[in-house]
């Protein structure tokens, strides 16, 4: 089996490169240092028709599939927009799957191809304070009025609000102690982002300074009973019908970013002469690159081994678990090489490899901690018992 890109994914590379190419690390230096959101390039991404790259055509997207949009990710990624240019853009590509998948004609046709040429930009109102990687206990509550849900709670790490006009928000329509199951009785609903009953809030964090991350604080917001997607209490079954997708995106995403950082070490390592030669030469800088370089390309196999299997309509929860957990540990492991290769210098900001190490440290962590994806294949792989 070859996962080699074919002709029209090269392309799409290409293209992406090509888009890229104006978006350059003083670009994303100064976005980092004035937090200012890439605006122009998520634009230039949606002129070239590249925001529904996995939408389908009649709502006009590009019908691609997922393994398309991983190489689009990856481009993205290695050109030096690192996790900032992906996170600007990724609800943008995939984050309305549950609308294309559970909605009905009549909301694919009002809700895709704004997204899509980026009339509306939305924002994915998931996790909780109170609630963490425990998705299923969340609290925040939508009570039917009517034809109208009044929706009460707060949601954290909400990104890109500060931005955004639409929402992709889930809520509890049932109480979980009125529920068999914690998992049931949550529903997903696409709608306004209505500032008069929602404060947004902004985290100041540790990297991806140009692309927002928020706390959401939401006071009787009512939302239309036609914004309510598929059924009511079966939100969080579509949620996860999307999570291989988001899994593989962020593999290969992560995969890009620690080219990147790797390029930048073994260029500086050619470069850098000390004591008359280049520190390239030295076993001890060009082992751990090295490695990096192995460890990133097993990653990507991996990557796209679950991509093709996501579009062949195969089972590949395990695969595309395997590729998030794999890619975010190389990530991080090439962009600490990168830095330790530039040594003092590589904790300068213009050398760029400590901005790439900060972005790369948000996929280590969310949206699935490395152990609970250990846990699960654990599970799934290896027939032990579950452990949480």
């Amino acid at each position: 089996m070859s996962f080699k890109l074919t002709p029209e994914q090269q392309q799409i590379r290409e293209s992406i490169q090509r888009i890229c190419e104006p978006f350059d690390d003083r670009y994303w230096l100064d976005r980092d240092t004035d937090g200012k959101f890439p605006e122009d390039f998520c634009q230039a991404i949606a002129d070239e028709g590249f925001m529904g790259i996995a939408m389908p055509e009649q709502y006009g997207g590009s019908g691609l599939g997922i393994a398309d949009a991983a190489v689009m990710a990856q481009a993205i990624t290695e050109s030096g927009a690192a996790n900032a240019g992906f996170a600007a853009l990724i609800i943008g590509i995939f984050g309305l799957n549950p609308v294309v998948v559970f909605g009905t004609e009549e909301q694919k046709e009002k809700w895709l191809p704004p997204i899509i040429k980026r009339q509306d930009v939305a924002c994915f109102a998931v996790t909780e304070p109170n609630t963490g990687l425990d998705t299923t206990r969340l609290k925040t509550r939508a009570v039917r009025d009517g034809d109208h849900y009044v929706v009460n709670g707060e949601k954290i790490w909400t990104s890109t609000a500060q931005q955004c006009n639409k929402m992709l928000l889930i809520a509890r329509t049932t109480r979980e102690e009125e529920t068999d199951k914690p998992i049931n009785g949550l529903s997903l609903f696409y709608t306004d982002l209505d500032r008069n009953h929602i404060e947004v809030r902004p985290i100041d964090k540790m990297g991806r300074k140009c692309v927002d991350s928020n706390q959401l604080f939401i006071d009787d917001l009512r939302i239309p009973k036609e914004d309510l997607i598929g059924e009511e209490g079966k939100g969080f079954r579509y949620l996860l019908h999307g999570l291989n997708a988001e899994r593989i995106l962020i593999s290969a995403s992560m995969v890009g970013l620690g080219r990147c950082a790797l390029k930048r070490g073994a260029d500086y390592a050619r470069e850098r002469v000390v004591f008359n030669r280049p520190i390239g030469m030295n076993q001890s800088i060009q082992h751990p690159l090295a490695e990096s370089w192995a460890e990133l390309e097993a990653a990507n196999l991996m990557a796209f081994q679950a991509a093709t299997m996501y579009d062949a309509g195969e089972e590949c929860g395990l695969q595309a678990n395997a590729a998030k957990y794999l890619a975010a540990e190389a990530a991080y492991k090439s962009c600490t090489t990168a830095v330790m290769t530039h040594g003092g210098m590589g904790y300068a900001k213009e050398y760029h490899v400590e901005r790439y190490l900060r972005e790369c440290m948000i996929h280590r962590l969310a949206p699935i901690s490395p152990q609970l994806i250990l846990s699960y294949l654990a599970e799934r792989a290896l027939d032990l018992p579950k452990s949480y």
